[in-house]
């Protein structure tokens, strides 16, 4: 199974916010597009919703920007996944339609092979995949130079 490109990206969102713990500016969704070289509109959305979904507070207007709501071994990978994917299910037997359906084993295994991968995903949370913290910083560019501070 193969995340979309949304949740991935949502999942980067956060690693970045959770490496950065000491950091008192806000994030602002112009900085995490330069870092990630993403789409500012893409960005924009998915921090709507981490917001909505509790993960992110997100303040308005010029001094605006969004920062971690929870502590990051709160957030479970899991659970994180679900919220973000539109569908976890492996395949589609509709579109085309398969002639099988009525009678095919394969729709069944390939439920107990996702069961199976958000079970893995459940047991991790946004902390064990950043515990690796100076290793992550040392692949962004030089945080503490002021190119992000962007109004």
């Amino acid at each position: 199974m193969q995340l979309t490109r949304y949740t991935d990206y949502g999942i980067r969102i956060l690693m970045y916010l959770a490496v950065q713990p000491e950091r008192e500016a806000l994030f602002r969704i112009a900085e995490v597009t330069k870092v990630f070289d993403l789409s500012s509109n893409h960005v924009a959305k998915i921090v709507h919703q981490l917001g909505r979904l509790g993960y992110l507070k997100t303040i308005r207007g010029k001094s605006g920007g969004f920062k971690l709501a929870i502590p990051v071994k709160d957030i479970q990978i899991g659970l994180l996944v679900r919220q973000l994917e539109h569908s976890l299910i492996a395949v589609n037997c509709e579109e085309p339609f398969c002639r099988f359906t009525p009678v095919c084993n394969l729709k069944g295994v390939l439920g107990k092979a996702v069961a199976a991968y958000l079970a893995v995903l459940d047991q991790y949370s946004l902390a064990d995949i950043v515990n690796n913290k100076a290793e992550l910083i040392s692949t962004l560019p030089d945080l503490s130079i002021s190119v992000f501070d962007v109004s």
